[in-house]
């Protein structure tokens, strides 16, 4: 049940990021509350793929990950997701540490192509893959 949980709460995420995110990278740069907003709703989703992850992982009752991105290599090792998926994860886990704790300069056309293209995609993605995975093991 927490995982449909976790999946309405990033449903939910992904929507209200869509109706915030600017349309250009300069709008994104110049509107510093919408560039926040979004910086915060993309923490948001990817702490909530996370979550997702460990609680598939639980459910599952596969090992228990080292780490927030050994998550996703034992999502992928047990086919749950692909390696390509793991890899975009990790990536996006990466950036999260970035922007959550300030390490080093967040180059902002990075961060706009990835909530404006790939963390949408990626992250539904996931749940389509742990959606499927759901319905085989029953």
């Amino acid at each position: 049940m927490r995982e449909k949980d976790k999946i309405k709460d990033l449903r939910r995420f992904l929507e209200e990021l869509g109706r915030i995110v600017p349309k250009s990278v300069k709008e994104y740069r110049s509107n510093i509350e919408k560039k926040a907003a979004c910086e915060r709703y993309a923490e948001r989703i990817i702490e909530a793929l996370t979550d997702l992850a460990f609680l598939t992982i639980k459910n599952r009752k596969l090992r228990m990950p080292e780490s927030d991105t050994d998550a996703f290599d034992i999502l992928a090792e047990n086919k749950i997701i692909t390696d390509e998926l793991c890899a975009k994860l990790k990536k996006a886990k990466g950036m999260r540490n970035i922007i959550a704790h300030e390490y080093g300069t967040v180059d902002d056309e990075i961060v706009f192509e990835a909530i404006t293209k790939e963390l949408q995609k990626d992250a539904k993605d996931f749940i389509r893959a742990v959606k499927h995975e759901d319905r085989r093991n029953l």
